[in-house]
């Protein structure tokens, strides 16, 4: 009996965050193939009889090929076993899952996919940002810092000249060249930005600044996210920063007092 292969989508990293579907079939499925970057948390809820492969690939560092991928999800649905390929986030977005559907559907495999909260929704929500806001951005652009060899990438010029809220997945540690990329985009070297590590886990980072400054961010472990446009102006950071900016003009000291962020909140807040 030929089995079936769900595309799951494990989400930013918050057990609680995983979708019902999604929880049902890790606690039942036969065999598991997971990404590096999925939390142990997440993990620890597969079935103790399934069979449990990592099969990540970071920072140019692979286990396994893309092409084995594919040879060991057919292979095991062939074997009649019920297989999750467990992605972080959501795994229609930057998640390689166009590549698997299309070896999949080649071996007429059966398949499903189980969407996940995606990390840009997840980080915004764990900073309490808006990616939209009628005053601010009336569109969200999700792209990606690292493409395939080969691959021209996105017009970053069309994309960041749209107003749009940008959602750079996978920035990497070469800020530098993001931030010219921004620029050249015809962004403002003031736009605020905003470099989220791990969001939703206790092991969370934040660092908030603006492409001017954004080459001083520390190099954040993966997965990292970094948001970019006017709504970060509305996120709890800044609201905390612009709190600390009024302690410190009112304080006897205030030179003492120092600000927790780089980036310099806008004169008159936008309501």
């Amino acid at each position: 009996m030929t089995g079936k292969v769900y595309l799951v989508g494990a989400g930013p990293g918050d057990p609680e965050l995983l979708t019902v579907k999604a929880l049902r079939l890790l606690r039942t499925a036969d065999a598991v193939l997971h990404d590096d970057l999925v939390a142990p948390e997440i993990l620890q809820l597969i079935s103790p009889v399934a069979q449990v492969h990592n099969v990540g690939k970071r920072c140019g560092q692979k286990r396994i090929s893309q092409e084995e991928i594919h040879f060991l999800m057919i292979a095991l649905a062939d074997s009649g076993v019920q297989v999750i390929r467990l992605k972080s986030g959501d795994p229609l977005i930057f998640g390689r899952a166009g590549e698997e559907m299309e070896a999949l559907r080649r071996a007429n495999i059966a398949f499903e996919v189980v969407p996940g909260i995606t990390s840009a929704m997840g980080a915004a929500a764990a900073v309490k940002l808006p990616l939209t806001h009628r005053k601010a951005a009336s569109a969200l652009v999700l792209l990606t810092a690292h493409q395939a060899a080969g691959s021209e990438g996105a017009n970053w010029r069309r994309l960041a000249g749209s107003g749009a809220t940008l959602a750079i997945y996978m920035p990497g540690a070469n800020y530098f060249d993001i931030a010219a990329k921004l620029k050249a985009a015809g962004l403002s070297g003031k736009t605020p930005s905003m470099m989220i590590a791990r969001a939703t886990t206790p092991q969370q980072q934040t660092y908030l600044t603006n492409i001017d400054e954004l080459h001083r961010a520390p190099r954040f472990p993966a997965p990292s996210l970094l948001l970019v446009g006017e709504t970060v102006r509305f996120s709890d950071s800044v609201a905390l920063a612009q709190e600390a900016a009024v302690l410190a003009y009112s304080a006897p000291h205030a030179s003492s007092l120092p600000l927790h962020s780089e980036f310099a909140a806008p004169e008159e807040p936008v309501a």
